[in-house]
């Protein structure tokens, strides 16, 4: 059974409870299955060699998820084609489809975590009461290694972004 982490964050100040590992820097990023489109589906491997910059949010069409995934599609650009930019919800793949399309996302890979939970169970961010993730950040190098982490402990806050692109620029 995962491991669950009760009261490992709050939901405007109310305690939720995430499944699985809290992950740390110098851990082995853990494989997963996440969607694509209905069909396709994206794993760890798919981005091999390079660096990762993972953008976990709770549903896109919220106000800081929006913000979150507008930054770091800005960010992207500047950061060259040796980083992938991926933000993972548990969104469904044609309701990011379309809002990326309205909001003029083209640089950040979208994934969706609805079918299985795979990556949030992998890295501690699946919300027990709510099956959506936790608000999170992880930059993981070219050979997989993670080398930051930011578990946000309430959902509705922004993370730290200057900390998340200084982790990546440092490794490229």
């Amino acid at each position: 059974m995962a491991t669950e982490r009760t009261g490992a964050a709050t939901l405007k100040g109310n305690p939720i409870t995430l499944i699985g590992p809290e992950l740390k820097a110098g851990d082995q990023a853990p494989d997963f299955t996440v969607n694509k489109s209905l069909v396709e589906t994206a794993s760890l491997k798919d981005f091999a060699g390079k660096v990762k910059l993972i953008s976990v949010v709770p549903s896109i069409d919220t106000g800081v998820c929006d913000a979150q995934t507008r930054r770091f599609n800005e960010e992207a650009a500047k950061l060259g084609d040796s980083v992938a930019v991926i933000t993972i919800s548990n969104d469904l793949p044609m309701a990011q489809a379309r809002w990326c399309g309205a909001a003029g996302i083209d640089k950040v890979t979208m994934l969706s975590d609805y079918k299985n939970v795979s990556f949030g169970d992998a890295y501690g961010v699946h919300i027990k009461e709510l099956r959506l993730l936790m608000r999170s950040i992880f930059v993981i190098d070219q050979n997989d290694k993670i080398t930051y982490v930011e578990y946000l402990k309430e959902m509705t806050e922004h993370p730290n972004y200057d900390a998340a692109l200084d982790a990546v620029r440092a490794l490229v």
